[in-house]
């Protein structure tokens, strides 16, 4: 059998800086697995998507597909199985988070805004209807929390409550102290911009992917997941 192909499925964005972003991500990984196919898709606004980038491999091409989203919601557990149904030999890998390396991202993003012991930190994050993708991002800021041994709000951006200008308006009034808004988004685009408006001048840190080169533990996370995809693969059809 040969090796299978990985496929990285991105959300998909209409900022060209998003786009950018996400494809020096899975550059990054095609360079550290020279003898894989790598391929970038999307599941929803740009193409090529999951059937496109799926018909384009050859048709006995074993693939994981390995979602570059941060948590497990209605993309991972319906959309891509509903878009992958029809070609065999595929194998959805684990959504991203929750994991340390993305708690080590976004405490380097952090940095540069000189985060003080009396600021209060809130956490953006994009939102589910499914509330298990919701309860995925309250576990990173737990992790968050416990790496920074400080509290960490939690503001949603679309489909959960609390929202971020809500979060982080509460944060000021506690203790009429600077917020600070950490960034649990993975590139530039809509959702960014979004919590940049929200923050209503709030420092916000930048996305986890941006014009620089991506960390390599995230470069990491992704190769692992594909990995462990193909180990548990067996297990599964048994």
């Amino acid at each position: 059998m040969p090796q299978p192909a990985l496929l990285a499925i991105s959300h998909g964005t209409a900022s060209a800086a998003g786009q950018a972003a996400v494809k020096a991500l899975v550059d990054a990984v095609a360079e550290r697995l020279p003898d894989v196919t790598v391929r970038l898709g999307h599941v929803d606004v740009q193409q090529p998507d999951v059937a496109a980038s799926l018909d384009a491999l050859p048709a006995d091409q074993p693939v994981v597909i390995v979602p570059l989203l941060l948590s497990a919601g209605y993309h991972v557990r319906v959309d891509l199985k509903q878009q992958s149904a029809d070609h065999e030999g595929v194998t959805i890998a684990a959504a991203l988070g929750p994991d340390p390396r993305l708690v080590d991202a976004l405490s380097a993003r952090l940095e540069p805004l000189g985060l003080q012991p009396e600021d209060a930190l809130v956490l953006a994050v994009a939102g589910s209807s499914d509330d298990r993708a919701n309860d995925d991002c309250r576990t990173i800021a737990a992790m968050l929390a416990d790496k920074l041994e400080r509290r960490v709000d939690v503001g949603f951006l679309a489909a959960a409550d609390p929202r971020l200008g809500a979060a982080v308006a509460a944060a000021q009034d506690e203790a009429s102290r600077r917020v600070v808004v950490a960034n649990y988004l993975l590139a530039p685009g809509y959702f960014h911009d979004l919590a940049v408006r929200l923050a209503a001048g709030a420092p916000v840190a930048r996305p986890l992917l941006d014009d620089d080169a991506p960390a390599a533990s995230l470069v990491d996370l992704v190769i692992d997941r594909y990995r462990d995809a193909i180990a548990e693969t067996p297990l599964r059809r048994a």
